[in-house]
């Protein structure tokens, strides 16, 4: 296994990547519908635990195999085998999802996980017998880094439960220090298009589950309670917001921001409040749903915050890792305001929904109208 090169041309991704993808979300799902189970229940501290948690465990897993693949892939037997071993992994983390929030049992969700990441480990020892010098020496950190935190994470599961609480910071803590560790000399040769296609396409499979998400929610209620009246406001602001929330993302490239590691790295982990903010907007629609026909235990305000908060995590964020690279002027303030107004109508009770998605259009139009301004500008230069 020796590394690609980053200028490789033409460097896109592969349908196995694809296929990862595809399974992670299945992932994805079972910790937004807990979260909206939580949230509906009343449970929200609880809820916002468990879905942070293992919606980390599904992000770290699949961001790491992410990197890695973009500078090693070499798409031979065992490259696949293993991929599917991490495939299995995140299914069996995805079973466990269930009782991590109900029972706060985590053995399962934690055995999925570390099926995942030590699969990782020989897919860098294999990369540190094809390298040499400080690259070699990258390879086996990462290795030994990641073994080193599975390591804790069995450890984890022997402690109290009383105690796991102070436990699982450190473990995180560590978990993201491994790339840094590793990469303090050397620099893996990560492919800038390639990576910022590969969140891309992973954040519209997201959008994409979040919009499953809400039309199983709405039909559902629909095929118990026929509350059509109730139900299309959210349905119409839910589109409007995940259709914007698609628009804002690939408004602009961003692949030539990716220069160097800092970058990449603050680029990268800021995806874990996109990806998780993008899939908890369709647990938010679920919420919404099961208040608009009376199965929810928490006031309008909370169920339509279910939905306005993670929205405008989303725009803030987006902002900061992609549009504020681009924009300039007066475009500079557009999302950072269009997240706070989206926040505003929370307090619109049950019309927020759609107030937000009406929001989030107008915002894709002004984007649009500022654009089209600039291009008119740069061309009467």
């Amino acid at each position: 296994m020796v590394p690609r090169r980053r200028d490789e041309p033409h460097r896109a991704a592969t349908p196995l990547e694809l296929f990862f993808d595809l399974c992670f979300v299945v992932a994805v799902a079972q910790a937004g519908g807990q979260l909206a189970h939580s949230v509906t229940e009343d449970h929200l501290a609880n809820g916002l635990v468990g879905y942070a948690f293992a919606f980390f465990a599904i992000w770290w897993a699949w961001m790491n195999f992410t990197w890695f693949a973009s500078a090693y892939d070499v798409d031979d037997v065992p490259y696949r085998i293993t991929t599917l071993v991490q495939i299995t992994g995140v299914l069996i983390l995805a079973a466990g999802v269930p009782r991590m929030f109900d029972d706060q049992d985590l053995t399962l969700s934690v055995v999925g996980y570390v099926v995942m990441r030590l699969a990782m480990v020989t897919q860098w020892l294999r990369a540190a017998r094809g390298e040499s010098g400080g690259a070699r020496v990258m390879a086996l950190r990462y290795a030994a880094g990641i073994t080193v935190c599975q390591v804790g994470w069995a450890l984890m599961l022997l402690v109290p439960a009383s105690t796991r609480p102070y436990v699982v910071p450190i473990g995180i803590a560590l978990e993201l220090s491994v790339p840094v560790f590793a990469e303090r000399h050397t620099q893996s040769t990560w492919h800038p298009h390639h990576i910022a296609e590969r969140y891309g396409l992973f954040t519209l499979i997201v959008l994409g589950e979040t919009v499953s998400a809400a039309t199983v929610a709405i039909q559902s209620a629909l095929d118990e309670h026929e509350a059509l009246g109730e139900l299309l406001p959210i349905a119409g602001g839910g589109i409007l917001l995940c259709f914007a929330a698609w628009w804002i993302y690939f408004a602009r490239p961003i692949h030539e921001h990716l220069r160097s590691n800092r970058q990449a790295f603050l680029w990268g982990y800021g995806h874990y409040l996109v990806l998780g903010s993008a899939a908890a907007i369709g647990a938010g629609l679920e919420v919404a749903v099961e208040y608009a026909v009376g199965q929810a235990h928490i006031s309008a305000e909370a169920a339509t915050a279910a939905v306005t908060v993670p929205a405008a995590v989303y725009l803030l964020t987006v902002w900061l890792l992609h549009s504020r690279h681009t924009k300039q002027g007066v475009g500079q303030a557009v999302l950072p305001l269009a997240a706070a107004a989206v926040l505003g109508c929370t307090f619109a009770g049950q019309a927020g929904v759609l107030l937000a998605g009406l929001v989030a259009a107008a915002t894709v139009a002004v984007g649009l109208v500022l654009y089209a301004r600039e291009g008119r500008a740069l061309a009467a230069r």
